[in-house]
């Protein structure tokens, strides 16, 4: 394998814009499968999504790997789910690799997940190229949802290509680069022909390459000088222009077509290889083990030792299996390689490529490779080296999860096969919580939404034949201080023999609600009134304060505490006095702060026949949902709101009801915000029952 002839990308993008469609067709155009299927859901479902859910229902629930070959290179290629629900899937697929496609709906455009997904790549620095699907659509506008990359994503989007009709009338592209028209001939579209552009065409086609070559021209002064003594530009340096900028992430190449009627499928394969790095051409930086600030340059260099970073676990008949990127090395079977995180010897005994849920087994991979391996025992996010202590590769970001059901099994004797059940799947997926309530003694399980958590009791029913009685969706509030308190709190025991005492004096303050961190601790103590040795301990006893606040005993945030001052005992102060000390003030000062509970408002955006638009909105704003924008297109509204989270369980349901099936929606997290104060009287009513009724 030569790595410079090796692309690792990942198709990412909102809701049924067609991404799974897309990897089909690239399976099949590079030989990789002999008969296209499409996501239908009822059964029969395409090559990535494996798993019998994501044929039924026609998503992509986990993301698939498997690896490809176009003109001499090899392309490891992921497909993420588009559903917020699932965001995780796009988050650790994101982290390991060296490049992304963004598909886009020709007639949806850039919508809230397609933003989700855009910062997503941003926060890991992955180049990225964006494929316009969907052209055959009534109401197809390429030029909008160029308009609306660089509007909404901030991104230098350039159109590479222009469309020959939209629609029904969509024939083919124009490709600027070369000012030749593409016809996708052949019942499959598998014969890609070149012709002269037609003539009803070329002045557009001109002015669209002129308008390219300008943007273009910003990133190379060689082109800019060319531009302006009116020479014509080369192609080899419009190629070479273009794929230093995707790389520096200056620019996004806009490309077109429709995966579905199988056209603009083999020129973004072309641009994949043209534009979008290899892993040399990544600067990738692990932590030093030892000094965690400081960075250590990974060579995508096989002769090297070897760093890999786990980013995904599945269960498997056979054991764990383990999706594994090599940044540095060569990883061989049977050898023993340290996770450096516990410092556990493991052996490799057999190395897979994946084909989606097909595998072959392998000797060796080196840099640049993503492989998995079977029967390690690891957690998402580690990393393996050949030698102890080397070095650790930063973890992805992993979001809070905000919506709770309480679960029990339907027979007693099912209690084990749902422990194990439970257990698997929070190591699978970090955004899957599982806990004990300690007052009600409920299982509790909570994730990123109500498909989420649909989707993992559904496997449980399946996978492990366990049935499973669940509880009314509970929405994890916060609460969070309304103003400033000064405190002045003392520790104070004695009881035979040595005390108890600590002394505490400072401020409690609320946060902004953009604030990064939920706590923050602060101390000014100054000429020793406390030993430096108990500070820490009065930061762990707050931070412990922090789990279940007063109100309704949900976490606290946007909370500052600081320690201006305060005295010890010789004899009677400790590090477990300061503890208490920092915990019970905290609780006592928090009380008088004005409290309040904080709820998850959704960014919802909602499409539904122009003809329904009044009562689908009268019914958001019963919900306490608040429209910031209506959009109406080709018969089609498209409402944007931000809801609140507590009103918005079996939506579903009553949109398809209020829109004659027609409706759908979806919605991400967008901040938290005050509960309304009779509401919040309500939720601190019923949890008090709760408690009552527990015991």
């Amino acid at each position: 394998m030569t790595l410079s002839k090796l692309r690792n990308i990942g198709i990412s993008a909102h809701i049924d814009s067609g991404k799974t469609t897309l990897s089909e067709r690239i399976l099949y155009y590079s030989g990789r499968i002999h008969k296209m299927e499409e996501v239908r859901g009822d059964g029969a479902g395409a090559t990535m999504d494996h798993m019998e859910l994501e044929r039924e229902r026609g998503i992509t629930i986990t993301s698939a790997a498997t690896r490809v070959s176009w003109q001499d290179y090899d392309i490891n290629l992921i497909d993420t789910p588009g559903h917020v629900d699932f965001t995780v899937e796009v988050e650790r697929s994101l982290r390991v690799l060296d490049g992304a496609v963004l598909v886009l709906c020709a007639v949806g455009g850039v919508q809230s997940q397609s933003m989700t997904v855009d910062r997503q790549m941003k926060r890991y620095h992955v180049p990225r190229l964006a494929f316009i699907n969907k052209m055959d659509r009534t109401g197809a506008e390429p030029e909008r949802v160029v308009r609306e990359i660089r509007e909404k994503l901030g991104a230098d989007a350039i159109p590479m290509q222009m469309a020959m009709g939209a629609g029904e009338t969509f024939v083919g592209i124009i490709d600027l680069v070369t000012m030749k028209a593409l016809h996708f001939d052949g019942d499959d579209g598998s014969q890609v022909r070149e012709a002269e552009i037609p003539a009803e065409y070329q002045d557009k086609a001109a002015a669209a390459r002129n308008e390219m070559l300008e943007s273009l021209s910003m990133y190379s002064d060689e082109m800019m000088e060319l531009l302006l003594s009116e020479e014509e530009v080369p192609q080899d340096l419009i190629h070479a222009v273009t794929c230093n900028a995707v790389r520096q992430q200056g620019v996004t190449p806009v490309f077109m077509g429709t995966a579905f009627r199988n056209k603009g499928v083999q020129p973004l394969l072309d641009a994949v290889i043209r534009y979008l790095p290899s892993p040399l051409d990544r600067d990738i930086n692990a932590r030093d083990y030892q000094e965690p600030e400081k960075l250590v340059p990974l060579k995508a260099d096989a002769a090297e030792p070897l760093v890999a970073m786990a980013f995904k676990i599945t269960d498997d008949p056979y054991g764990q299996l383990t999706y594994i990127r090599i940044y540095q090395g060569t990883m061989k079977k049977g050898e023993s390689y340290i996770n450096q995180r516990t410092g556990r010897k493991e052996r490799f005994s057999r190395i897979l490529r994946m084909h989606a849920d097909k595998r072959e087994e392998i000797d060796e991979a080196s840099a640049g490779d993503i492989v998995a391996i079977m029967g390690v025992d690891c957690a998402s996010g580690d990393t393996y080296g050949a030698q102890a202590k080397m070095c650790t590769l930063e973890s992805m970001f992993v979001p809070d999860p905000v919506i709770k059901i309480a679960v029990e099994p339907a027979s007693r004797s099912d209690a084990d096969k749902l422990g194990k059940a439970l257990a698997r799947f929070r190591k699978e997926d970090p955004t899957f919580h599982v806990e004990t309530d300690d007052e009600t003694n409920e299982i509790l399980i909570s994730g990123m939404g109500e498909l989420h958590l649909e989707v993992y009791l559904e496997r449980i029913r399946r996978e492990y034949k366990v049935e499973v009685e669940v509880g009314a969706p509970k929405v994890s509030y916060r609460e969070a201080p309304q103003k400033e308190v000064e405190f002045n709190y003392k520790h104070k025991k004695q009881t035979g023999g040595s005390g108890q005492y600590a002394h505490i004096v400072g401020v409690l303050t609320p946060l902004p609600e953009d604030a990064e961190e939920a706590f923050v601790f602060e101390e000014n103590i100054v000429q020793g009134r406390i030993p430096k040795q108990y500070v820490p301990s009065i930061e762990k006893g707050a931070r412990e304060a922090t789990v279940k606040g007063p109100v309704a005993g949900f976490p606290v945030e946007r909370v500052k505490f600081v320690v201006n001052d305060g005295s010890y005992h010789e004899v009677d102060s400790s590090d477990r006095a300061f503890q208490i000390c920092g915990r019970d003030c905290f609780r006592e000062t928090f009380k008088q702060a004005n409290p309040a509970l904080l709820e998850p408002i959704m960014l919802m955006e909602v499409e539904c026949p122009e003809q329904f638009q009044g009562s689908v909105t009268g019914d958001l704003i019963s919900r306490r949902g608040i429209v910031m924008s209506t959009d109406v297109r080709d018969g089609i509204t498209l409402l944007k709101c931000e809801v609140p989270l507590a009103e918005t369980f079996g939506y579903a349901t009553i949109l398809r009801s209020q829109t004659q099936g027609q409706g759908t929606f979806s919605m991400e997290l967008a901040c938290y915000r005050k509960t309304p104060t009779q509401i919040q009287e309500e939720i601190v009513a019923q949890k008090k029952a709760q408690l009552v009724g527990a015991k």
